[in-house]
């Protein structure tokens, strides 16, 4: 079998950022991304999917949606695809879906300035409630290669997670000397690179920008 990707952590700075969007304090988030956060596993020779495992206990009601971090990254070859779906007995017992059905995690979103962090969004669509404990399997990833047609010229950067591949540069230029400013700073930064504006907004090697100053004035748009 071939080895086409390996599982990262995120930085405990991304998984917290997604725990307090979801949980607030709920929980220790350190303790969680300490010692309870393990990689996704395999459990035996013959499974094509690996386990993704619970950091944190959680209760997800009878009827109830939720989005919580799994704290994972992951680093693929090229023309790998990780697809994601719920473990098949929690399916069974409480219908337990993803919101997107399957969830299709691309190669190219391991280098996200959200570093990548797959986030699951959940529905038990049974009578019960559904608890989950830490190092309880939840969810299943497995690995597919694709192929692509051919006269496919798809040249688009993603940056993001749910959706992210919608957001795509409306016009695109060349500057061969320009300073920028990135949304939230106050320096400015030297670039020599291509330029995407996407939805009003200049964006630089996946950076959202607040100003773009060229040096030279000298835009080419590009083919």
């Amino acid at each position: 079998m071939d080895r086409v990707a390996k599982f990262e952590k995120v930085s405990f700075e991304a998984f917290n950022k997604g725990c307090i969007e979801t949980f607030d304090d709920a929980f220790n988030i350190q303790d969680a991304y300490d010692y309870d956060l393990s990689l996704p596993i395999r459990k035996t020779k013959g499974s094509a999917g690996y386990d993704f495992l619970m950091p944190f206990s959680l209760v997800v009601c009878a009827g109830e949606t939720v989005t919580f971090p799994t704290g994972i990254r992951c680093k693929m070859k090229g023309g790998t695809v990780l697809l994601l779906m719920p473990r098949s007995s929690l399916g069974f017992k409480y219908g337990f879906r993803l919101e997107n059905t399957i969830g299709v995690i691309d190669s190219d979103y391991y280098y996200s300035d959200n570093e990548g962090h797959i986030r699951a969004k959940f529905t038990n669509n049974s009578d019960k409630d559904l608890t989950l404990n830490v190092g309880d399997a939840y969810m299943q990833g497995i690995f597919v290669n694709f192929g692509i047609t051919e006269d496919d010229e798809a040249d688009g950067i993603r940056n993001g997670g749910f959706g992210s591949t919608n957001d795509q540069p409306k016009r695109r230029y060349f500057s061969k000397d320009i300073f920028i400013m990135v949304e939230g700073s106050s320096e400015y930064e030297y670039s020599k690179t291509w330029v995407d504006e996407c939805d009003g907004k200049e964006v630089v090697n996946g950076k959202i920008v607040d100003t773009c100053y060229d040096s030279i004035v000298d835009w080419e748009i590009e083919k």
